[in-house]
Formats: C-alpha cells, sequence, structure tokens
C-alpha cells in the first residue's frame, strides 16, 4: 500500500512539473511570437517553469477525472466536454486570483498586472475574461491529450528510474523555490 502512494505522489508531482514546464513554453510563446513583447523568464521562480500551471493540472485532475472517466450514455456524452471547459475556466478563473493575492503578499506584484489595461472584462487586473477563456481551452487539451501522455510516460518508468527522476526533480524544484524565496 505505501509503496502505491509514494508512486502516486511521484506521479504528480511530474505531472505537476510537466504542466509548468509546458505552461512556462506557453507563456513565452505568447509573448514573444504573439504580442512581440521579446524574451523575458514568464515564470516567478528562477527555472523555466511556471508553477501555477502545475497547480492548475492537478486541480483539473482532482476536479474532472472521475467525471472523464464515467461512463455515459451516448446522448449525454456531448455534455461531458462542455462541463469540462467551463469547470476548467472556472477553476483556473480562481487559481489565478488565488496565485495573484500570493504573489502579492510574498513579492509585491504578479506578473499579469497588464490585465487591467489590456483587457475590457477584468478585476482588480487580477483576472480577466480572455485568459480564463483560454485556459478554460488549455484545461481541456491537458485533460483530453496531455494527461493520457503524462500517464503513459510515467507508466513507462521503472520503480528505479521514476525514484531518481522525480528525487533529482524535487531537489531542482525546491532549490529554486528556496532561493526565490530568500533572494
Amino acid at each position: 500500500m505505501k509503496k502505491i502512494r509514494l508512486e502516486t505522489i511521484q506521479n504528480l508531482f511530474l505531472y505537476f512539473l510537466m504542466a509548468a514546464i509546458i505552461g512556462w513554453c506557453y507563456e513565452v510563446i505568447l509573448e514573444v511570437f504573439i504580442y512581440q513583447w521579446g524574451f523575458s523568464n514568464r515564470g516567478v521562480l528562477f527555472g523555466p517553469y511556471c508553477p501555477v500551471y502545475g497547480v492548475g493540472l492537478l486541480a483539473f485532475m482532482l476536479c474532472f477525472s472521475k467525471l472523464m472517466d464515467m461512463k455515459l450514455k451516448w446522448s449525454v456524452r456531448w455534455l461531458r466536454p462542455i462541463i469540462v471547459f467551463v469547470g476548467c475556466g472556472v477553476v483556473a478563473t480562481l487559481i489565478e486570483l488565488a496565485a495573484s493575492y500570493l504573489l502579492e503578499w510574498f513579492t509585491g506584484s504578479w506578473p499579469w498586472q497588464t490585465y487591467g489595461r489590456d483587457y475590457a472584462i477584468q478585476f482588480q487586473a487580477r483576472i480577466a475574461l480572455s485568459p480564463s477563456i483560454r485556459f478554460a481551452i488549455g484545461g481541456v487539451l491537458f485533460l483530453y491529450g496531455l494527461r493520457p501522455l503524462f500517464a503513459k510516460l510515467t507508466g513507462m518508468m521503472s520503480p528505479k528510474v521514476r525514484n531518481w527522476v522525480s528525487g533529482v526533480a524535487a531537489v531542482i524544484f525546491l532549490a529554486d523555490l528556496v532561493l526565490t524565496l530568500i533572494l
């Protein structure tokens, strides 16, 4: 029983990191190629990851995995992606709002303060409708596309490899977190 829990924790941590790295890449691509602002580290830590995306994926999995795995009658199956889309939008928006308050408390600001000038429908420059819709789309893509891929990748790892990879990744991530907080 203990072994299964450790494996689950390791897998969830690796899912968190993979989503955080993909989220960082998404942010950088938006900044460089879409908005053409030039490159900057879009994360709040030193490494190439945005932890809020990892938290989002874990929250999406917690909230919607059972719904996605549920066997539904063909007549109502079409509702599932709509519920997941709306749910991901709400969950992501709440996470983004909470993250803005946490970052403001720890660092004095948050990276997306431009919401106030960039979006007509926004709240205190902390959350906005347009990013919430993009996060809902991202949530659906994560749950339907990347979650099975992540499960396959972690499932291919032997316990020894998973222990090593998750251990090294945890040390690097925690060191980054500590350095960010003290510097």
